[in-house]
């Protein structure tokens, strides 16, 4: 039996009112039952009616359907729309008018296959699609506990997602290192140093409440932990197990806490907390020997405060015995010298290590009452009410695999490997369908993070099984699934579409989805137009000097940081949204981003009209503008090639014409190059549906 964790400290947060006492483990559902427990069988490619409609495989499973459901496909998408659909989807920025003309310039058969390879080869892509992963994991740059406390560290986990994307990293080498890149084999100091870095995804777990040591929730630290992984590399809503047996789906809650011991086995660093303001258990960057002689340097300079703070004490004790006037401002002497003395040793404790640290973990050690080995069931999710020892294993229903007998740590490169095991019939499906995701705007399941009874089925099973074995067989090559979806007939549709009751929604991918940018992508757009973008990497944030923190519960932190630099560096928090950012449906720190909202308001218009950054953006493509054309024409036509990658109608320019002149007029100015009126008309350019959204 497992001992009682301590005095109850916390209200328990139960997930469900009815809960199962801890027992025997039984099953909600048969594996059977659930398409996606099933093994990834080797689809045959249909044949569809008309043979020669698809340009690869996946045109035929998508053909197939859309015939049975006598659903025309729409006509392929012209050049102009291609070029910026395919810039927008790999890297989120437009595409420049150069490129523009050269890929219309370019009569080859293999243009198309060209640009995608130049877009997966520009340092843009892996900022693009590392957004992407970030929105699943929840990354934000602050704790999440209830003064919010900063992470300046956690950078260097963003900056290596978006480099593994870069360099294509496998998805199955991308998965183990995050989960497990501390226990991995290293090449070098370097290469030991990113794998460390990559345990950040555990890491930026969120924190909670604001006390330390034995009064930390680490159980629901722990259950984020569980509940993050289960949807982002498994599809399914683990967490549901924390109090009971899951309602819908074959796990239990013996799955739950199998699971639970390899976290709790772990030791996650601790950024600062209310009632402990100071970073604790920090990865360091540097060989073990600089720690050590620095780590000793330290407590020895503790140990001196310490040594001072008692002789000041003692002095103080033996003053008080003498009782008399003189003792009395002896005494208050020495309680400011005590306090003094506190103050120095306190503020020297916050001073960071001399060397660089990552947010990152490490196996745990068995210290007090926190252990190395497996946890107990906790009964209805009641930390204080232990029940029986559950061996750390994979969950029943996906094979069970038990942790062997002689690992003596925590157990999470097993766990790695069996969660990327190809045998894993949910590994690659999930990935792969993440991947269509954001190219078709919904995925073949169009619940990408549960793919349990409560998810949707998928629109097309067997396409996403022949994708998921495809993507085995690339070697788990991201940039693979890239070239194999976008070669596709089907990726290439119009966005024109027949009107029909057969398919409302477009889930047999009858033509191309029109989206809205992500908020991302309309805020790098107007800095790309104006000349604003600056496309260096983002590195760490102008955080305050952490000896000054003192952010509590009633004044946490808060900030926003402007740059120049793309949007997936700006600085994101769990407790308050970046406001551009949250005002264009960005992703949920709090919480994984599956698939973000899509939402149309007033605010937005009212933004793109009002908003000093985008009156900053809009005077400075006036001047590009009126630097770049030698008259209202040749601009008018420069505009409409940045913004819209096209040339105007003539009715465009007529109107634009006309509003220049008109505002001219208004304004008493009449000189062509006058900044204002260009000002004017550019923010209405910037409010166009054209502008914010993508065929």
């Amino acid at each position: 039996m497992c001992a009682r964790i301590g005095p109850l400290s916390l209200i328990v947060l139960v997930c469900c009112s009815a809960a199962h006492t801890a027992g025997a483990e039984k099953k909600s559902t048969s594996p059977g039952e659930l398409w996606s427990l099933r093994p990834a069988g080797a689809s045959a490619v249909p044949v569809p009616r008309d043979r020669d409609w698809a340009f690869t495989s996946i045109d035929n499973f998508v053909l197939e359907k859309l015939e049975k459901k006598n659903l025309r496909p729409a006509p392929l998408a012209d050049k102009r729309t291609l070029i910026r659909r395919a810039t927008y989807d790999l890297t989120g920025l437009p595409p420049t008018p150069e490129e523009v003309h050269d890929f219309l310039n370019d009569a080859s058969p293999f243009a198309f296959r060209r640009l995608v390879e130049r877009l997966l080869a520009s340092k843009n892509y892996g900022e693009r699609w590392g957004r992407h992963w970030l929105d699943v994991v929840r990354y934000a740059d602050t704790a999440g506990d209830n003064s919010d406390y900063p992470i300046p560290q956690i950078f260097r986990y963003r900056n290596w997602v978006i480099d593994a994307f870069n360099r294509d990293l496998p998805y199955d080498e991308f998965v183990r290192q995050q989960l497990a890149g501390d226990l991995l084999p290293s090449r070098d100091e370097q290469d030991r140093h990113e794998k460390l870095i990559a345990t950040g995804y555990l890491a930026n777990t969120r924190r909670f409440g604001s006390y330390e040591e034995e009064r930390y929730p680490w159980y629901l630290t722990i259950e984020d932990t569980i509940d993050n992984l289960g949807r982002t590399f498994l599809g399914l809503t683990v967490n549901c197990c924390r109090c009971h047996d899951h309602k819908f789906d074959p796990l239990t809650q013996h799955d739950y806490y199998a699971l639970y011991g390899f976290f709790s086995s772990t030791r996650y660093p601790r950024p600062g907390i209310e009632l402990d303001k100071v970073q604790r258990d920090f990865v360091p960057l540097v060989p073990n020997e600089v720690v050590e002689a620095s780590t000793l340097e330290r407590k020895q300079k503790l140990a001196e405060f310490d040594a001072k703070i008692k002789q000041l004490t003692n002095q103080k004790v033996t003053v008080e015995k003498e009782k008399s006037d003189a003792s009395k401002k002896r005494i208050e002497a020495l309680n400011a010298q005590i306090k003094a003395t506190r103050k120095e040793r306190e503020e020297f404790e916050k001073k960071p290590l001399p060397f660089e640290t990552a947010y990152a973990v490490v196996e745990g050690k068995t210290e007090g009452k926190r252990k190395v080995g497996n946890a107990c069931v906790q009964i209805k999710g009641d930390p204080e009410r232990p029940g029986p020892e559950v061996p750390r294993r994979f969950p029943t229903v996906l094979g069970g695999n038990m942790l062997p007998a002689d690992v003596k740590g925590s157990g999470r490169l097993e766990l790695a490997n069996w969660i990327v095991d190809a045998k894993n019939p949910l590994f690659a499906r999930v990935m792969v369908n993440r991947i269509w995701q954001y190219h078709f705007g919904r995925g073949i399941v169009p619940t990408p993070s549960d793919f349990g009874k409560q998810g949707q089925p998928p629109t097309h099973p067997e396409l996403l099984d022949w994708l998921a074995m495809r993507f085995v067989e690339s070697g788990y090559s991201i940039k693979a699934m890239h070239r194999l979806i976008m070669s596709s007939r089907t990726y290439q549709l119009a966005s024109t579409a027949e009107p029909t009751t057969a398919d409302v929604e477009n889930e047999f991918y009858s033509h191309f989805i029109q989206r809205r940018l992500d908020a991302e992508s309309i805020r790098d757009t107007l800095l790309a137009v104006s000349g604003s973008l600056d496309v260096s990497p983002g590195g760490p944030h102008p955080f305050p000097e952490p000896r000054t923190w003192n952010f509590t519960q009633h004044a946490p932190f808060k900030a926003v940081y402007d740059t120049s630099r793309r949007s997936v560096y700006l600085m994101t928090q769990r407790i308050q949204r970046h406001p551009f950012l949250a005002l264009f449906d960005g992703a949920d720190t709090n919480a994984s981003t599956a698939t973000r909202l899509n939402s149309t308001t007033s605010l937005q218009a009212l933004f793109l009209m009002n908003d000093p950054f985008v009156h900053a953006q809009a005077s400075k493509f006036a001047a590009r503008i009126l630097a770049e054309g030698k008259d209202d024409a040749s601009r008018i036509e420069r505009a409409y090639w940045l913004l819209f990658s096209r040339v105007p109608t003539s009715g465009e320019s007529e109107r634009a014409t006309d509003y220049l002149a008109q505002l001219r007029t208004k304004l008493n100015q009449v000189d062509q190059g006058s900044t204002r009126a260009w000002e004017s008309l550019t923010r209405a350019l910037f409010m166009s549906n054209e502008f914010v959204y993508v065929e």
